[in-house]
């Protein structure tokens, strides 16, 4: 079996920075298994496989999978895979505008026309949860609780990718920040996959990172289903604009030598009315896998 993959980085326009994503843009004859071991084989954090929609209303099914498990939803895989989809011709001609499947229901995409266009997806609907000690979650980073923010909470909140947020003071105490794999287990719950983002306000938007260790992933690079759930809670506790139209920037990986930039454009209050997260994307290889299932 001859498999064709795409091999791209994921908000940035700079071949080996971002977020690299494997792309099987025909995964039909795959079975689950096989997915998963594919996945653990390109080690990349997500590689996603693209089969026939079995909704109407959606133009392809991406499944996503990091080296250890399928995911219901992830941003930077759906905006890279679009990419590929585009590239690969499985969108309908000239079309700006569609939804994929995922396992989090359909996901609507955008592109904005341009000569090094931006991919957008509408985040799925967010959902907050649990408080955490601030305290417990300083230790959990290697910091101190003065290095948070004054006056704001650490908090669950998801959009398919259960995330603890931390804001920290500026953007050198992220870069300080490490995550302590025993404090953070002490700290949520075994086998909730929970991840832990930390961020710094700027004039630009924000300074961030992601570590996931309940998910094998040291750091991440760009997290694209992190960054609608970052922009909402930025809005509540006033650390970004909550007009209609506003859009900022969430620089992260920078630190790992990975830099993204993942943009964000508010819709109404960024409740209800939605968020949009987009980047531009940087083919790198196009190669087949053959794999030999005698």
């Amino acid at each position: 079996m001859n498999l064709a993959y795409h091999v791209v980085d994921v908000f940035t326009k700079t071949p080996l920075e971002g977020n690299a994503l494997a792309v099987f843009p025909d995964a039909r004859d795959l079975d689950d298994a096989t997915m998963q071991a594919i996945a653990r084989e390109m080690n990349l954090s997500e590689t996603t496989f693209v089969l026939p929609s079995t909704r109407a209303d959606c133009i392809a099914r991406v499944r996503i999978f990091t080296p250890n498990y399928e995911m219901e939803f992830a941003g930077h895989p759906t905006i890279g895979t679009s990419f590929v989809i585009q590239q690969e011709g499985l969108a309908p001609r000239g079309e700006t505008s569609f939804t994929l499947e995922e396992k989090v229901g359909g996901v609507r995409v955008r592109i904005e026309a341009g000569a090094d266009p931006l991919i957008w997806l509408v985040t799925p609907p967010i959902s907050t949860g649990a408080r955490f000690d601030r305290t417990a979650c300083a230790a959990a980073l290697g910091l101190m609780e003065s290095d948070l923010l004054p006056e704001v909470p650490c908090e669950l909140w998801t959009a398919g990718n259960p995330l603890i947020f931390v804001a920290l003071r500026d953007p050198s105490v992220v870069d300080r920040a490490s995550v302590d794999a025993t404090l953070f287990r002490a700290l949520s719950p075994a086998g909730s996959k929970n991840c832990m983002f930390v961020f710094a306000p700027t004039t630009e938007g924000a300074y961030s990172r992601m570590f996931a260790p309940e998910q094998g992933i040291v750091e991440d690079p760009a997290t694209g289903s992190a960054t609608g759930p970052l922009a909402a809670f930025m809005i509540k506790y006033g650390l970004a604009s909550r007009a209609d139209g506003c859009r900022f920037v969430s620089e992260q990986g920078t630190k790992m030598r990975r830099r993204s930039f993942l943009h964000v454009l508010v819709h109404g209050d960024g409740g209800a009315d939605g968020i949009e997260v987009g980047g531009h994307v940087t083919a790198v290889t196009r190669a087949t896998m053959t794999l030999d299932r005698t």
